[in-house]
């Protein structure tokens, strides 16, 4: 399926029903008194977050919906039907902004989370609701009020605790499949990776964390080169990076340095935030690198690097040190979580925990 995190859609909630101005004829009853029921209320329109969806096509070639109308009060007390509501089912992580002004105006961020994004009209008031002690025979009916129209930008930025960037064959596709169960696609070319991948990393039965894999950045990636700007969005919303870096290029003449540099200053020009967020190294393709010569190797990247923060030296292809990695970034993200919660409230009778 073609990965789409973009599209324009125009919702339309369902308009109130018209009010209805009648007056009961019954035999033997002179004046009968009014009867007419109110409109029924418009259909709503709502976004459902569907954590079995991952892209936004059902929205790129089908780009309407309507909600029904309200049904038009009758006689005989009988007020309309409402119209029915229709759901929208878009990914986990999907924004949902104003296509005129720009305005955010919801995000799905947890699965089975609905919310309201067209509301319909409300019904139109028949006779009967202008029956008083005063008024006993009303002619008065409303119409239906129209239901909201909007055009709306939905924008898919993926969620994910960690993100993998890096080059082109850097070996972030290996090193994915290697610790998770996704399955991207793996060859000896730059730019295999098309889309970005999601993969759930089993530390323990009970002890799991998300990882995204992005296309493989470029020099000039924030200003559109290469294809991973397209997707540099989806990695804002991680809790930590792991900057992948290829130790053993094909081509002597390539500085894996100034490759890293490189990625590092693409995202300083894409987004500030997304440039400080928390930033591992990930030496991997050491096994291509003579036993002898890695220590060294690994020093001199990081010296010039003047990089001060955790290094993990790995072999993606043959595992080798990703066992060790993805037990500290999950202590990392559990901690992170944990410092992220409110502090428990504590009752001042008992100075303990309120259960």
């Amino acid at each position: 399926m073609k990965f789409v995190d973009e599209a324009t859609i125009e919702v339309a909630a369902g308009d109130g029903g018209n009010g209805c101005a009648s007056f009961r004829h019954e035999k033997y009853k002179e004046f009968g008194g009014p009867d007419g029921g109110d409109g029924g209320r418009g259909g709503h329109v709502y976004a459902l977050a569907d954590a079995s969806l991952n892209t936004l096509v059902d929205f790129r070639y089908t780009r309407k919906f309507e909600a029904h109308r309200g049904e038009h009060g009758k006689g005989s007390d009988m007020f309309g039907v409402k119209g029915d509501d229709i759901v929208l089912k878009m990914p986990v992580g999907t924004i949902i902004s104003d296509a005129e002004t720009g305005q955010v105006l919801f995000e799905l961020l947890t699965p089975g989370e609905q919310i309201l994004i067209a509301k319909g009209g409300d019904g139109g008031f028949g006779n009967l609701h202008y029956k008083s002690s005063i008024n006993r025979a009303p002619r008065q009916k409303t119409p239906g009020w129209p239901g909201d129209r909007r055009v709306l930008q939905l924008e898919l930025k993926v969620l994910a605790d960690v993100g993998l960037l890096g080059m082109p064959n850097a070996g972030k596709s290996t090193l994915i499949a290697a610790i998770s169960n996704a399955r991207p696609k793996i060859a000896d070319y730059p730019f295999t990776t098309l889309h970005p991948n999601l993969g759930v990393v089993r530390v323990a039965p009970e002890k799991s964390f998300v990882v995204a894999d992005v296309p493989g950045l470029i020099e000039g990636a924030s200003e559109g080169a290469g294809l991973g700007h397209q997707f540099l969005r989806h990695l804002q919303r991680t809790r930590l990076l792991l900057h992948v870096v290829d130790m053993a290029p094909f081509d002597d003449a390539v500085d894996p340095v100034a490759q890293a540099k490189a990625i590092v200053a693409e995202l300083k020009k894409f987004d500030a935030e997304l440039y400080n967020k928390t930033r591992w190294l990930v030496l991997n393709k050491l096994d291509m690198v003579p036993a002898e010569q890695r220590e060294a190797r690994v020093k001199d990247f990081v010296k010039r690097m003047r990089y001060k923060g955790p290094v993990f030296e790995i072999s993606a292809l043959t595992r080798e040190g990703t066992q060790l990695l993805i037990q500290t970034v999950y202590e990392h993200i559990a901690k992170v979580h944990r410092d992220s919660q409110p502090p428990a409230e504590v009752d001042p009778r008992f100075g303990s925990d309120i259960a």
